[in-house]
Parts: structure tokens; sequence; C-alpha cells
């Protein structure tokens, strides 16, 4: 047997090291590296709330364009196709064409978009991740989600668990009231609101043609359009969205601790979505109604959480599933961070209240 010399034995171990180190110095180095998030829209109000959001991580880096060139399209598609992730908080024509910058070789850069544009588009995914079993580990394999609307948000989270639970039919035609804060209205109404003389409440989406009903049919699981009553109040931020349901339109033998039941098992372990005690007197008993009646839409402010309410009344066989939400945050900006956070495999409350 050829034996090999000491020396020869330390040339290859301090070697063998030095591979081995500079192979897991790399490995450590790729980890430690900065995901790069584009805002494309900062300026907006959705826009401004995602960069609140993400401006004390440290594990992200956030390049911003100077006001000078915001509108420059050379400078934003650089941006996009540098970017490992990009939150696109424009106007849906502004967002389709954003989209369409991203170069075909790209196979990287995950696009968020916060606009209606690509809602109900079958090549992106919808990104909210509470509303299925299956959602979440889709979102983690997407390069293209879109963000949900505030209002269809609490809706869907009302009726998609009652649908896969199997106790409300396919094609029942719901009624949805909702009110929203005056900030989902932009910057334009939120000068209106802060500014000048005004209305102190108004419904509006009269036409029935709201932009929001397509993804409620879709998503819902009912396949049937709702109609959809939206309001407006004095309050900044917050959602309450409602369904009135009959019993007579569900499955024989319903109850609200049936319907509750359901929301519990859809919502096990969700970091987000909390279902609330059962009925009016429970919901009294644990001091979330103002002043012992009323439920206030801003309570969750500044906050990702959605609240699942079920108000029912087994005798008059009815009941009053009730959303509450932060229109700018799980609503929208809040609901964006979530699915980045997801898509970049980083931890899902990251950022995020």
């Amino acid at each position: 047997m050829k034996l090999i010399s000491l020396t020869t034995c330390t040339f290859l171990a301090a070697t063998s090291h030095a591979f081995v180190s500079k192979s897991v110095r790399r490995e450590h180095s790729f980890l430690l590296a900065k995901k790069k998030v584009f805002i494309d829209g900062e300026a907006g109000t959705t826009g401004l709330q995602v960069r609140d959001r993400l401006s004390a991580r440290e594990d992200l880096e956030i390049p911003s364009i100077p006001d000078a060139l915001r509108k420059d399209e050379a400078t934003r598609k650089k941006l996009i196709n540098e970017a490992d992730a990009v939150i696109l908080c424009l106007p849906d024509a502004a967002s389709i064409e954003a989209a369409s910058w991203v170069e075909p070789d790209n196979d990287r850069t995950v696009l968020i978009d916060a606009s209606t544009a690509f809602r109900v588009n079958d090549d992106w995914v919808y990104g909210f991740p509470e509303m299925s079993k299956e959602q979440r580990s889709k979102l983690e394999s997407s390069k293209r989600i879109a963000n949900p609307g505030c209002y269809p948000t609490g809706f869907i989270g009302l009726t998609r668990p009652l649908v896969d639970a199997g106790l409300l039919p396919k094609g029942t035609p719901l009624t949805v009231n909702a009110i929203s804060g005056y900030s989902g209205g932009g910057k334009q109404l939120m000068e209106i609101f802060e500014n000048e003389k005004h209305e102190p409440w108004g419904t509006y989406g009269l036409s029935l043609k709201h932009k929001h009903v397509p993804e409620m049919s879709v998503y819902s699981g009912l396949g049937t359009k709702p109609i959809f009553q939206p309001a407006v109040g004095t309050f900044a931020q917050g959602m309450v969205v409602s369904v009135p349901l009959h019993y007579a339109w569900m499955v024989p033998g319903v109850t609200g601790a049936k319907i509750h039941e359901a929301y519990q098992k859809h919502y096990e372990g969700s970091q987000f979505v909390e279902v609330m005690p059962l009925g009016e007197s429970a919901v009294k008993e644990s001091g979330l109604l103002e002043r012992g009646a009323f439920l206030a839409a801003d309570t969750l402010a500044n906050t990702n959480k959605l609240q699942i309410f079920v108000f029912a009344n087994d005798e008059e066989q009815q009941a009053l599933l009730v959303a509450r939400l932060d229109n700018l945050g799980k609503g929208a900006s809040g609901a964006a961070v979530q699915n980045l956070n997801i898509a970049l495999g980083f931890d899902e409350t990251a950022g995020l209240l």
C-alpha cells in the first residue's frame, strides 16, 4: 500500500476545509441576501401603505424612483426586471402596461397587482391565502398574483367557507351590504372628507355594475353575481361587509351553530382571520360592541386582520354574516405584503400586525 505523507494529508485537509468553508460562506451569503422589491406607484394611497409596512424590514431592499422619473418608462422597466418582486399600485390600464414590460426570459420576478386588472384572469393566482386549503400553496409557486379587492375579501371570506362546507348551495343569489372608510376612494376622496364640506354617509355603485362584483361571483364559489350595495362613511379606515341569509336558501337543518362551526374549521390555524363569538349576546359580553350595541367599522385600522361574525336567529330561520377588516390593510396593502411574504418564502406575518 502506498502511503501518503503527512504533508500531503495536511494539504488535502486544508484544501478540503477551504472548499467547504467557501461553499458554506456562499450558501450563507445567498440566504442572507436581501430580496429587491419595487413598488410601482408608491406615491398612491396603497403604495404608501405598502412601503410603510416594508420600510423597517432588514431582509428587503426597496428601490425608489425620484419624483422626476416616476413616469419614465425606461426607469420603471429596468427596476421591474431587476426586482425579485414588484407590487403594482396602479390604475388598471397602467398595471396591464407595466406587467407587459417583464422581459420574456425573466422567469424570476414575482408580480403582485393591486388593481382589478387581473383578478379573474386564469393566468394569475388570486391573492387570498385563506380562501381555500389549496390557495396558499398556489401563491407559494406563482409569479403572477392578483391582490383581492377590499369588499370582495369580506364577501368571499364569509361565503366561500359555507359553499365549500356544503351549507350554501352554488348559484344562491345573495345581497351584500358594506360600508368603507373614505380612504378607499384614494387621495381625491380623502381630500374632500378631510378638508371640504361633505355628506356624513353615502351609498354609491347604484348602476349595479361595481368593478368588484366579478371576483365576488367567481371566488365565492357561488358562480352568481350578488347584488352589491357599497357605502362610504366619515371615518378614514375600516370596513364592515354584511351578508344576510335566510335558512331556506341553505341546506336543510342548518343552524347558526353549524354556520359558526364551518368558519372555525375553515380558518383553524389562520394567522390573520379570526372567528368571533357566536351571536349578539356573546359578542356583547366579549366587549366587541360599542356602547353594547354598535359594531364599529374602524376597529382593525392599520392591521391585516379579518374578523368573522355570525349573528343568528334560529327561531326566525335567519342569519347575518359580517366581516370586519381594514380596507387599506387586509383589503389592500396588508394583503399585498402577506402575498409578498408567501411568494418569496418569508414568514407570512413579517411586517404585519
